[in-house]
């Protein structure tokens, strides 16, 4: 269930960093201070499509609907984790499991790491599919998005569905 559900989410997360989907993922991505609070900085509508694109794949394959909800928990402590202002990057099984470190190249604004390390789980996915990036020898400089996302509540949740006025997104 692990790893179909991440397989998953993988590419529901790469399909956010693109098209129409970015604007609801940008709000994510906005955090210029990368913390554990901004694992739950989401816009609802990214929210609810990752759970549902999630979810439903699972249920239909058989797994029972109280393993899921088990499990959601723990995988709710995992984001805050990876989101969280820590350099681990789990030593030797650093490119099986994600760690900290491995998602904060993900959230930088540096262009050499734009749209990597989308797995929330296993690297093996960015791997495979060629969007790995753990360089050893520097951490990122900076976060945040070159989309210009606004500050409050209000704008973040009308921002996906405002006429587009730049060329970021």
């Amino acid at each position: 269930m692990l790893v179909l559900g991440d397989f998953l989410a993988y590419w529901m997360h790469r399909a956010f960093h693109g098209g129409r989907l970015w604007r609801f993922h940008a709000i994510h991505h906005s955090s210029r201070d990368l913390d554990w609070l901004s694992s739950v900085r989401l816009h609802p509508v990214n929210d609810a499509v990752m759970r549902i694109a999630g979810a439903v794949p699972i249920l239909l394959v058989g797994f029972s609907p109280l393993s899921l909800v088990a499990i959601t928990p723990l995988l709710t402590l995992f984001a805050i984790l990876l989101h969280a202002n820590i350099d681990w990057d789990w030593g030797p099984l650093r490119s099986v499991v994600a760690s900290p470190r491995f998602h904060r190249w993900h959230h930088t604004d540096e262009g050499e790491a734009r749209d990597k390390n989308f797995a929330g789980l296993l690297p093996v996915w960015d791997i495979l599919f060629g969007t790995y990036f753990m360089p050893s020898d520097r951490l990122p400089a900076s976060f945040g998005t070159q989309t210009p996302v606004p500050e409050g509540l209000a704008g973040q949740i009308l921002f996906p569905f405002a006429r587009r006025n730049d060329a970021s997104g």
